[in-house]
């Protein structure tokens, strides 16, 4: 049957000193999603007497105060017709590995016994789930336990975040970023819970303290029959989910006729895909029992193929890079004003946003103006921190011929984008005028051999190359001889490194 794809970030976490947030947060999620099951965080860093530090749950006063406030925000979005699901992580003991747990309804009670388990038995009868997350850690130190996996309670887990991959231990995609938790371990990492029979999906979503549905770690999609809630849940517990490591990909596949997540027949059945990215598809890769099977190269199949006189392309606007703030304080946030003009059709706008303070002003046919703040820190590295550069971008796609020329303004000044020179590769704009400007500004003439601090401190936006729709979309059909007790599922590679990976078919 036909779905909808509906994205969303699974694992956004309010602390208790950002509950006076949660209304920002929801407007925000609003632009970047299309429902949100919101993850409040009960945890803090307790300090002993002697300066350890120790995670532990807030006080149990403030723990429900929270809670209230988050159901009291369900509420709000049900009453505007807009489906959010509360929810709350739960860490136990440590022993079963980290789960966020969420309700069907705008209630709940927000319980933390010390097993899964327990968390399990108690909550199971609510109709809540409880999802895993960067399950690959060490076992018995936040890893996933997958002997105590109960795949109805835990119908998928997330293979991708904040945190890096969790799918196998020797992937392309690290754990690499949260130091004190070590790395990743075979024993308990997504592919292990396969190898033990399990029928669990997987998808994307961030781990984000700061902001929900940061794009850079990552969404999830679920194929829903609508936008109701009902519907969006039942699609959460037959595991049509999968998820994306950045740019959205419209990813869908059947075995058999069967939906992904689904259990198919042994025998032959014909694997049908049809995926549309945002980006060119550089592979997708069939997996079976966590082997390679079989590869679909899409790189070099499009490219030599001469394009009809209207063709739609796409392409990737992003901006922030600047000067470091050691030099200019002031250049730790920028805003962007630009406006976007085409002689033919904008089709779709695509937002990959990574904070607060983004906006399309107006999008029209010929046209998209937007405002979008970029933020530099210097908290890379830290516990919960952001990476230190969060760059901001918009994926236009664009209906027009090979001799247009897009006409883009960025802070008053005009540039011309030649879509031949677009498909052609990626390029560079600096605001180098300002630059010099500011620099003399503060330091005087600095005349030297070459333009090195003039380029560092401008501030730069690049446009990403382009690819036509032959790049970006793909169709195949693949026969294939089903075996008892095996699974099937999908990896998908850009040209550009984003990846998406999609929930298994289980042969039963």
């Amino acid at each position: 049957m036909p779905y909808e794809y509906l994205w969303a970030d699974m694992h956004a976490n309010p602390h208790h000193h950002q509950i006076g947030q949660l209304e920002q947060w929801y407007r925000h999620a609003r632009q970047v999603m299309d429902f949100w099951p919101i993850a409040y965080y009960p945890f803090a860093i307790r300090r002993t007497p002697t300066g350890a530090e120790l995670e532990d749950l807030i006080p149990e006063a403030d723990l429900r105060a929270d809670w209230d406030a988050v159901l009291a925000l369900a509420r709000c979005a049900e009453a505007e017709g807009w489906p959010l699901f509360p929810g709350y992580e739960w860490q136990g003991n440590g022993s079963d590995g980290d789960h966020n747990v969420f309700f069907p309804t705008t209630a709940g009670e927000m319980l933390h016994p010390m097993t899964y388990a327990e968390l399990r038995d108690a909550l199971k009868p609510s109709g809540a789930i409880a999802i895993p997350h960067h399950v690959a850690y060490q076992p018995g130190s936040r890893g996933k336990n997958w002997a105590t996996h109960d795949p109805e309670f835990s119908p998928f887990a997330e293979i991708y975040s904040s945190h890096g991959c969790s799918e196998n231990d020797d992937g392309p995609i690290g754990m690499e970023r949260h130091e004190h938790m070590g790395p990743r371990t075979s024993v308990t990492c997504y592919e292990a819970g396969l190898d033990r029979g399990i029928e669990v999906g997987c998808i994307a979503s961030g781990d984000n303290h700061a902001v929900p549905g940061e794009c850079d770690h990552g969404m999830m999609c679920v194929l829903a029959a609508s936008r109701s809630r009902a519907d969006i849940w039942q699609g959460l517990q037959a595991r049509r989910v999968y998820g994306v490591s950045r740019s959205r990909m419209q990813i869908n596949a059947t075995l058999g006729g069967a939906d992904i997540g689904a259990r198919v027949a042994p025998g032959p059945a014909e694997l049908s895909l049809d995926l549309t990215a945002a980006n060119a598809i550089d592979r997708v890769e069939i997996l079976k029992d966590n082997i390679l099977e079989k590869m679909v190269v899409h790189s070099g199949t499009w490219e030599r193929a001469p394009l009809p006189e209207r063709f739609a392309f796409k392409f990737e606007l992003e901006f922030g890079w600047g000067p470091e703030t050691r030099i200019f304080p002031d250049a730790a946030e920028k805003l962007w004003q630009g406006r976007l003009e085409v002689p033919g059709r904008i089709l779709s706008v695509e937002k990959l946003w990574n904070t607060f303070g983004q906006q399309i002003v107006e999008q029209q046919e010929r046209s998209c103006e937007f405002r979008l703040t970029t933020h530099r820190g210097t908290e890379s590295g830290k516990w919960m921190g952001p990476s230190q550069v969060r760059r901001e971008s918009l994926v236009f796609e664009v209906e027009g011929g090979l001799d247009d020329v897009l006409q883009l303004t960025v802070d008053g000044e005009r540039y011309e984008l030649p879509v031949r020179q677009m498909l052609q590769g990626t390029r560079i704009y600096a605001q180098y005028r300002q630059s010099e400007a500011r620099i003399t500004e503060k330091f005087g003439p600095t005349p030297h051999y070459r333009d090195d601090f003039i380029w560092h401190c401008a501030f730069k936006f690049r446009v990403r190359r382009a690819a036509p729709a032959a790049a970006y979309r793909l169709q195949y059909r693949q026969p294939l001889e089903l075996e008892p007790g095996s699974q099937y599922r999908l990896r998908v590679w850009l040209k550009n490194g984003d990846a998406a990976w999609v929930s298994p078919f289980f042969c039963r």
